[in-house]
C-alpha cells in the first residue's frame, strides 16, 4: 500500500524522473561491467516517500529489493543535484496554470522542529530545553501554497531569514507582481525587516509587539496552516538528517506534495476529468 495516494505520487514521480540523469542499469566502475544491477530509481523513490511520510529510519523501510545503503546513496546523489527544487517549481507552475497563484499577498513565518541527530542545519532550540532543533522559514501565497523554503538552526531568529526566504520565492516562482503585500507576525516587528521590505518595494502588514495575536491575526494564518500540513510528514517533524542538502531535499519534496494536493483538491471543484480521485483525504 503506498504511503500517499497514487494521484499524488504518480504525477510527482513523472516530473521527478524527467529531471534525473539517465544512467546505465549496472553499477559503474565494475571490472566486468555486468554485475550488481542498479536498483531502479522508481523503487528508490517509493522508499524515499515512505521515509518522508513516516519519518522512519532507512533500515526500517528497506526491502529485499532496495537496501538502506541504496536509499542513502540515492538520496545524497539527488540532494547534491538539487532535484527537489525544480520538481517543486514544476508543481507551482502547474498550480499557477490551472488555478492561479495569489502572489499579491505573501505570508512568511518560521517553524521549529526537532533535530535529535544535530547536523549542518541544527541549533539549540529555545523552546525545547536547548536540545538540537531545525527551523524552516516558509513563504506562502494567499491560499497557503508553499512558494519558498529556507532551513537553519532553531536558534536563529525569524527576522534575518526573511530576506533569504523571499529570494527563494523569486527562484521558484520567477518575477513577482509589482504590488506585493507581505504578512508577518510580531517576530518580524523590527526596523531591519521594514527597511528590507521597503528596499524590495513591498508593502507589509506586521503584527505589533505587545498586542494579543487573535486581535491582529490578519491574513498570515494561511502560512501557519501550511506549516501544519508540512508537519504531517514525519521526516519534517523529527529530522534525523545531518547533511544540509538532504534536509532541503526533503523540505522541497514535501512542499511539492503539499502543492499537488492543493491543486487536485481545488481543481476537483472547478474541473471534471475521467480519473480524478474520489477520496477527500489527500496527503
Amino acid at each position: 500500500m503506498p504511503a500517499i495516494p497514487s494521484c499524488l505520487l504518480e504525477p510527482l514521480w513523472d516530473q521527478f524522473a524527467a529531471l534525473l540523469v539517465a544512467r546505465d542499469g549496472y553499477a559503474e566502475g565494475h571490472p566486468l561491467g555486468c554485475h550488481r544491477r542498479r536498483v531502479p530509481d522508481g523503487v528508490v523513490f517509493d522508499h524515499i516517500v515512505l521515509a518522508l511520510v513516516h519519518g522512519s529510519g532507512y533500515e526500517r523501510i528497506a526491502t529485499p529489493g532496495c537496501s538502506d545503503r541504496s536509499i542513502r546513496r540515492r538520496v545524497k546523489q539527488w540532494a547534491e543535484l538539487g532535484i527537489s527544487e525544480p520538481a517543486h517549481a514544476l508543481a507551482l507552475e502547474a498550480y499557477d496554470r490551472v488555478i492561479g497563484l495569489g502572489l499579491t499577498e505573501i505570508s512568511v513565518d518560521g517553524c521549529i522542529a526537532k533535530a535529535p541527530s544535530g547536523g549542518e542545519k541544527a541549533g539549540r532550540s529555545p523552546v525545547d530545553r536547548g536540545k538540537q532543533g531545525l527551523k524552516r522559514s516558509v513563504a506562502s501565497d494567499a491560499c497557503g501554497v508553499p512558494l519558498g523554503i529556507i532551513s537553519d538552526g532553531a536558534n536563529r531568529h525569524d527576522s534575518p531569514l526573511l530576506g533569504p526566504t523571499l529570494d527563494a520565492v523569486k527562484e521558484q516562482v520567477g518575477v513577482l507582481p509589482q504590488a506585493v503585500n507581505i504578512n508577518l507576525d510580531r517576530g518580524y516587528d523590527s526596523s531591519k525587516s521594514r527597511a528590507l521590505l521597503a528596499e524590495l518595494g513591498f508593502t507589509a502588514e506586521i503584527a505589533r509587539k505587545g498586542v494579543p495575536a487573535p486581535i491582529q491575526a490578519g491574513k498570515r494564518w494561511v502560512v501557519e496552516r501550511t506549516h501544519s500540513w508540512m508537519n504531517d510528514y514525519g521526516k519534517l517533524r523529527r529530522c534525523t538528517e545531518r547533511n544540509g542538502k538532504v534536509v532541503d531535499f526533503y523540505l522541497y519534496l514535501a512542499a511539492a506534495l503539499v502543492t499537488l494536493r492543493m491543486l487536485i483538491r481545488r481543481a476537483t471543484n472547478l474541473y471534471r476529468w475521467d480519473d480524478r480521485p474520489t477520496t477527500r483525504r489527500l496527503k
